[in-house]
C-alpha cells in the first residue's frame, strides 16, 4: 500500500516522464485534493461532506473502494501541505477539456452543499479554483445552482 501511495506521488510530482496511468492517476489525485479543500474549509467536517467528496470520486473516476480509500487518504494528507491550488489546476489545465473543468467546479459545490449549508470559507475555495481553471463566473454560478439543486436545497 506505502509502495502504491508513493507511486501516485511520484507521479504527481514529475509528469513529464509519466506513463498514462501515472497521467491518470495524477488528473485524480488532483480532483481529489481540490475536493477535500472545500471539505476542509468548513470549520465543522461533517461525515456528509466525507461522503460527497468519495461518491465525487466515483462519479467522476473508476475507482475500486480501496483506490477510493488511499485516494483520499493521500488527497488529505497533500491538502494538509500545500501552499496553494496552482500545482493541483494546473494539472487539470493541462488535461481536461473546459466542461470536464467545469463539472470539477460542480463537483466542489455538491462537496459544499452537502451538509445542507454553504461555509463562506467553502465559497470562496470554489471561486478561486474556478478562477485558476479558467471557469466564466457565468459557468461558476450555473454550477452552483445545478449542484444546489441537486442537493435538494431548491433556489438561494
Amino acid at each position: 500500500m506505502l509502495r502504491a501511495l508513493q507511486d501516485l506521488f511520484n507521479a504527481f510530482a514529475s509528469p513529464a516522464a509519466a506513463s498514462p496511468a501515472d497521467e491518470e492517476h495524477a488528473l485524480q489525485l488532483a480532483t481529489a485534493v481540490l475536493l477535500v479543500e472545500v471539505m476542509r474549509a468548513d470549520p465543522q467536517v461533517r461525515p456528509g461532506e466525507r461522503e460527497a467528496v468519495q461518491a465525487a470520486l466515483r462519479r467522476k473516476f473508476t475507482l475500486g473502494p480501496d483506490e477510493l480509500a488511499r485516494l483520499v487518504e493521500l488527497a488529505e494528507s497533500h491538502a494538509r501541505t500545500a501552499n496553494d491550488f496552482f500545482a493541483f489546476t494546473s494539472t487539470l489545465n493541462g488535461r481536461f477539456s473546459h466542461p470536464q473543468k467545469v463539472r470539477i467546479v460542480e463537483l466542489m459545490w455538491s462537496v459544499a452543499f452537502a451538509d445542507g449549508a454553504l461555509d463562506a470559507n467553502e465559497n470562496h475555495v470554489i471561486s478561486k479554483v474556478a478562477g485558476l481553471l479558467h471557469v466564466t463566473h457565468g459557468e461558476y454560478i450555473a454550477a452552483k445552482l445545478h449542484a444546489r439543486q441537486a442537493a435538494g436545497l431548491g433556489a438561494p
